[in-house]
């Protein structure tokens, strides 16, 4: 569903003059100043065109936006701070989109240390909203590689996951209210912080995910928690895969909830790493296949967390469930640890192109699922080089077949590929009863994979949504749903 009408050079101009009226003319980058910015993607995958980028400072301010462009019939792109994975905040190539850029609601509305809550404005960057929680003892547990740039709205509109998921859930679980701006300009103020609420649907559970498709996010009530005084933290090598569940059972089993992240990475996405990103340090040499960053954290401070790590590791080091470790010995060996895990994002990205999937099985199948993508992928293309990391415990394994960007240098002359990559992966996944998707959306990226593996009652009914919240088809048009055939 695609309903955008082309516009002419002087239709644009009035539509820059109208948004200019909203906005401010400062506010507003007509389509001949320089959009590379907002009209290319984080991994620049994909490129397209824009009449105009606007940004607006207010809810009200993007109410007025969202109706005007109804009534000249031009699509929405909402955009955060653009390190999605997806693509899901790229306009078109057409040209007939506006960027709707969000930086400018970047406001902390409240923050309750009583209630543990926060409310913030879409644009708010995460790591400002971590730092605000902190300002008041509490904690606001998402956390991923790019929280120093991306932008709470983004993490809700993709569902992002992180390292934290573990012990605290997905963004959709850190989400007590939204305030959303729907399709046809109305505000729909769902900003209620409260921790039970039975008063009809749960209607802020449709947008979070949604990617702008349905609407767009301009704030959030969020959950905040006690802050940890205590923590532990060690990286592992382990002999297989399987030893990472081995240990989660048993660390779960010793200290419960106090295990806060457990994040795998294979030797290979490690040697990516170390190749690539040279401010970081690997602390033991590269031997075994798989690691693991292993973190206990608990809210009462002097409790001694370190003793039971070593009592779990020491008698898996005996087993051979663990052939090599490392426990940190202070704040900055913590950091150092995580240094390694934020930068996979970055390694890979300089390693050539790389297609990449966010799959996510259950737990009793993880292992199965690493080993048999992995020996798949490298069937079908010997030369790939095949790495992972993910979140054990959650189900989400990262597949990354990094190729050689000198054969591959753009997303065309890679697509045949990455389809029968994509293929592999998708059949794996699907088999062992998982999913495409567990924090990074599906954009344009995934649409055709969503297609081809979703359960075909679901995607109806999400094209029914998607047709009675945006009958125009106006918003983000052309992201999440398959193309119809």
């Amino acid at each position: 569903m695609n309903h955008v009408m082309s516009l002419s050079l002087a239709e644009d101009a009035s539509l820059v003059d109208e948004l200019a009226a909203i906005t401010g003319r400062q506010h507003v980058i007509p389509a001949d100043d320089d959009h590379e910015p907002y009209v290319v993607d984080w991994r620049g995958r994909y490129r397209g065109r824009a009449a105009a980028v606007v940004k607006p400072a207010s809810t009200a301010e993007v109410a007025e936006v969202v109706r005007l462009c109804a009534r000249h019939g031009v699509a929405i792109v909402p955009q955060g701070g653009n390190t999605g994975m997806c693509g899901a905040a790229t306009p078109g190539a057409d040209g007939r989109s506006v960027v709707l850029r969000l930086d400018r609601l970047n406001r902390i509305r409240s923050v309750s240390a009583l209630a543990n809550s926060i409310t913030v404005e879409a644009g708010c960057i995460l790591q400002t909203i971590q730092e605000a929680a902190a300002g008041v003892d509490r904690l606001f547990p998402l956390s991923l590689g790019a929280e120093g740039s991306c932008q709470i709205g983004g993490n809700i509109a993709t569902n992002a996951g992180g390292t934290a998921v573990l012990r605290y859930g997905n963004t959709r679980e850190l989400v007590l209210g939204l305030e959303v701006v729907l399709p046809d300009g109305t505000v729909l103020d769902r900003l209620h912080a409260l921790r039970k609420n039975s008063s009809g649907y749960d209607l802020k559970q449709l947008f979070i995910g949604a990617e702008g498709t349905l609407g767009i996010v301009t704030a959030a009530s969020l959950k905040l928690f006690p802050r940890p005084r205590a923590s532990a933290l060690a990286m592992v090598a382990l002999p297989e895969i399987e030893a990472a569940l081995e240990l989660m059972g048993r660390l779960r089993g010793t200290v419960g909830d106090r295990l806060a992240s457990l994040e795998a990475m294979s030797r290979g996405q490690i040697e990516v790493i170390a190749e690539h990103v040279p401010d970081v340090s690997i602390p033991f040499a590269l031997d075994a296949p798989w690691y693991l960053l292993i973190e206990l954290t608990d809210t009462l401070a002097g409790t001694d967390l370190r003793a039971p790590l070593e009592e779990v590791l020491g008698a898996a080091f005996e087993e051979g469930l663990v052939v090599d470790a490392v426990i940190a010995e202070s704040g900055a060996q913590a950091e150092a640890l995580w240094k390694i895990r934020h930068s996979v994002s970055e390694g890979s990205k300089r390693a050539g192109y790389v297609v990449s999937h966010d799959s996510v099985v259950p737990l009793e199948n993880q292992a199965l699922f690493a080993r048999n993508v992995e020996r798949r992928i490298l069937e079908e293309v010997p030369d790939a080089r095949v790495v992972m990391h993910g979140h054990i415990g959650d189900g989400n394994i990262h597949v990354l077949a990094i190729l050689d960007a000198a054969c591959f240098p753009d997303a065309a002359m890679a697509a045949p590929v990455a389809l029968r990559i994509n293929s592999v992966v998708d059949d794996e996944t699907a088999a062992l009863g998982g999913v495409i998707s567990a924090e990074h959306g599906i954009g344009l990226s995934n649409r055709a994979r969503l297609g081809r593996v979703t359960n075909p009652a679901e995607i109806a009914l999400m094209r029914r949504i998607k047709a009675l919240l945006d009958p125009a088809g106006l918003m983000n048009p052309g992201k999440v749903l398959p193309p119809e055939a």
